[in-house]
């Protein structure tokens, strides 16, 4: 199981909202850079980089944040936050990420996602099945789609899709624990998916019970900045992890 640590961007300061709620935010660095080269300096090879802003304008924002962390380190960045179209698309990957997350635009445009799929391969396209309850969320949280998770998953995988990041958004930045029953079942539901944990995450038990589950990767975010999962755990856990590429 990867572990990745997250970086979600605001005017170019690494934040966390509680439950994507932006009027619950708090600031934790105003510099990207040192944040990300110190989660390498721990032994991370993976970053999860939001660009929040990008998301509420529907467009990316802080594609110069993605290539200035691209060039100056040496981490394998997914980028999500407002990639609505392929010309988006292709300036992110120009940026540097390794790959991006779509997410709202994977429920209102599956036609499009689809040609991404086809176009850069489904390697670099990872599936943002963020969720609140048993649907689908999307517009930086703030609506509900009529698709349940598992349908949502079932469909981008018969589109040819391979990895999705499922964020339980009544979880995200509340240090209350994965939800480790819905991951469970996905696991069982869809043995070739790779499935991602985000949401919740607060201590190494967390992390061993995902892996117990079987999970491809767990992003980690407020977790880290509060320190629940401290530097010596974080660069132990690192440490016997997997780092395979998907």
């Amino acid at each position: 199981m990867n572990l990745i640590p997250a970086i979600d961007l605001v005017q170019g300061a690494c934040v966390r909202l509680r439950g994507g709620d932006f009027s619950q935010q708090t600031t934790y660095s105003t510099d990207p850079l040192a944040q990300a080269q110190y989660f390498e300096q721990l032994g991370a090879t993976r970053l999860h980089l939001v660009d929040l802003d990008g998301a509420r304008a529907r467009e990316p924002r802080q594609l110069p944040v993605l290539e200035r962390l691209a060039r100056h380190t040496a981490l394998h960045i997914d980028f999500g936050g407002g990639i609505q179209s392929t010309h988006s698309a292709e300036q992110a990957f120009a940026a540097g990420a390794a790959q991006l997350t779509a997410g709202s635009v994977a429920v209102r445009e599956p036609a499009l996602v689809g040609e991404w799929l086809v176009r850069f391969g489904p390697a670099r396209i990872l599936i943002g099945a963020d969720f609140r309850g048993d649907y689908i969320a999307l517009s930086a949280w703030t609506e509900q789609a009529n698709q349940t998770l598992p349908e949502f998953i079932a469909a981008y995988l018969t589109a040819g899709a391979t990895t999705f990041v499922c964020t339980d958004v009544s979880r995200d930045g509340q240090l209350q624990g994965p939800a480790l029953v819905t991951y469970g079942e996905l696991s069982q539901q869809f043995p070739a998916a790779r499935l991602v944990a985000s949401g919740g995450i607060t201590t190494v038990a967390d992390l061993i019970a995902l892996r117990k589950l079987g999970l491809d990767g767990a992003i980690i975010g407020k977790a880290l900045y509060e320190g629940t999962i401290t530097e010596t755990e974080l660069r132990a856990e690192l440490a016997i992890t997997a780092t395979s590429v998907w």
